[in-house]
């Protein structure tokens, strides 16, 4: 039987994920389209879409000049005459360039016009640091997105949820940023074929504790279960909740872990101060305060550019090793 099941998994990495995901939007939605940089004949940057340009065509696959605000206002107003556009952003440092058409017009149009349009917009964007891009193209920028009412932001940590939550995200009627990593794009696992949906707003709990929990954001996910599995030889069953979506974020199943561990400890990539991490800290205390049984403790990256120099990057990017130094300092334990 477990030689039959076996058989049956179908494993792929990261970015084929993202390929596959993309690919059934197009097939299941005639009025949808990819836009960007080199996302054409080059597949982007990173080789995710790849393929489809052979499949669609131009008229589908559109290679746009290099205008970030372009692109996104191009998001903005066919979506909101009716299209269902994915918009790819090729690093997500390049926000900036684009921020007015994001905060002023995609994430406040619905408002505006009293919800007389939608907005069905999906932008993926690449975030991350890990392969010597330098402070340009390596930064985490979630925190500014996800302070926008308006915008949804996930940040799938596996190739199965990065395809679930790119056909759930163009399933919306809102717009939503699939915030990809680029560390994380030969990890693999196993993605169903077809279409499937990761719900938004939902978190996932990866490996269930009893005495520690850990909550983390995107490719934090996989250090965190390194760190668990080396903290249970110290004694500590750490519980791991994969965040997924951080807006809207699923504040119910941090707490109720909590009430179960007492303990808790937030991790992310991006710069601590003034990460998504604050905030769900504030959330556990205003909401758990009498369940906790130690401080709720933070781990993310030094307020500083990301390095270019790899040693320098390594030492910058959170890693297992700092989550487990963070956990038994919590704990009191050498």
């Amino acid at each position: 039987m477990s030689e039959a099941i076996q058989e049956k998994a179908r494993i792929l990495p990261y970015v084929a994920a993202i390929t596959e995901g993309v690919r059934e939007v197009l097939l299941e939605q005639p009025t949808s389209f990819v836009a960007g940089e080199d996302v054409g004949q080059a597949g982007s940057v990173f080789g995710y879409y790849a393929g489809l340009h052979a499949e669609f065509g131009d008229e589908r696959i559109i290679d746009t000049p290099i205008s970030e605000k372009g692109i996104m206002g191009l998001g903005v107003g066919a979506s909101a005459c009716g299209c269902r556009p994915i918009i790819d952003l090729m690093f997500m440092d390049f926000i900036g360039e684009c921020m007015d058409e994001i905060a002023n017009q995609m994430a406040k149009m619905r408002f505006m016009f009293g919800g007389g349009v939608t907005l069905p917009v999906t932008v993926l964007t690449m975030a991350g640091a890990g392969m010597n891009l330098a402070a340009q193209h390596s930064q985490s920028l979630e925190a500014w997105l996800a302070h926008l009412p308006g915008v949804k932001v996930v940040m799938p940590s596996n190739a199965y949820d990065a395809k679930g939550m790119i056909i759930a995200a163009a399933r919306e009627d809102n717009p939503v940023f699939v915030v990809l990593n680029k560390a994380s794009l030969a990890l693999k696992c196993e993605v169903p074929e077809g279409p499937y949906e990761v719900e938004i707003g939902k978190a996932a709990v990866v490996r269930e504790g009893t005495n520690f929990t850990i909550v983390a954001i995107s490719r934090m996910v996989n250090e965190a279960l390194i760190a668990a599995k080396e903290l249970e030889a110290l004694g500590v069953n750490v519980e791991v909740i994969d965040a997924r979506s951080i807006q809207p974020f699923d504040t119910e199943t941090v707490i109720t872990s909590i009430k179960k561990t007492h303990r808790a400890l937030v991790v992310h990539e991006a710069v601590e101060f003034g990460g998504i991490g604050g905030e769900i800290v504030a959330q556990i205390q205003e909401l758990a305060f009498d369940y906790l049984d130690a401080p709720i403790g933070r781990v993310g990256a030094p307020f500083s550019p990301v390095p270019f120099s790899p040693a320098l990057e390594k030492a910058y990017v959170p890693d297992a090793a700092r989550i487990v130094t963070k956990v038994k300092q919590t704990l009191g334990i050498s």
